[in-house]
């Protein structure tokens, strides 16, 4: 690309670009019906896990999959359950390599989310319950979390 009045080259400006994004693997399960559709007075128990996995193809594209896994229980009894994998291939370039990681890790499955979200309100609805919106999540949150893991101990072990 060339510039024009003397402004920065766009060659060197940090991308990220979406080239692709696509459901790896789903399953819902709605083991329990018609007796779990007739619902109760009380509100069923959600539990949500969350995971995000990446995985570079070249030198500037990365596939990133945003891992969803949920399930709806009423009196121990399993009402529903889905497993998602929503994946994405995103194109960066121009990032600095210490940028990198967060850049896949945090604003990937950022991007990714809101679809995500509704394949599994979708799939809730059509299973005959109301759909399930899922909150936003803390991406940052997320990635600090997973690098503090990540972080040897700061003190020997005895």
């Amino acid at each position: 690309m060339s510039t024009t009045n003397g402004g920065p080259s766009q060659d060197n400006q940090p991308q990220l670009n979406v080239v692709a994004q696509y459901i790896k693997d789903f399953s819902f399960e709605n083991p329990n019906a018609p007796r779990s559709l007739q619902g109760g007075t009380e509100p069923p128990q959600i539990g949500i896990q969350i995971n995000v996995e990446a995985q570079p193809l070249s030198d500037t594209d990365i596939e990133v999959s945003l891992k969803l896994e949920g399930k709806a229980e009423l009196q121990g009894s399993l009402m529903f359950g889905f497993e998602l994998d929503f994946a994405g291939v995103f194109r960066i370039v121009n990032v600095p390599q210490e940028s990198l990681n967060a850049i896949v890790l945090i604003e990937c499955p950022r991007l990714l989310f809101p679809f995500a979200r509704e394949i599994i309100a979708t799939a809730v609805r059509n299973g005959g319950f109301p759909p399930l919106l899922l909150d936003p999540v803390d991406f940052v949150a997320l990635y600090r979390q997973k690098m503090a893991q990540l972080q040897p101990s700061e003190f020997p072990q005895a």
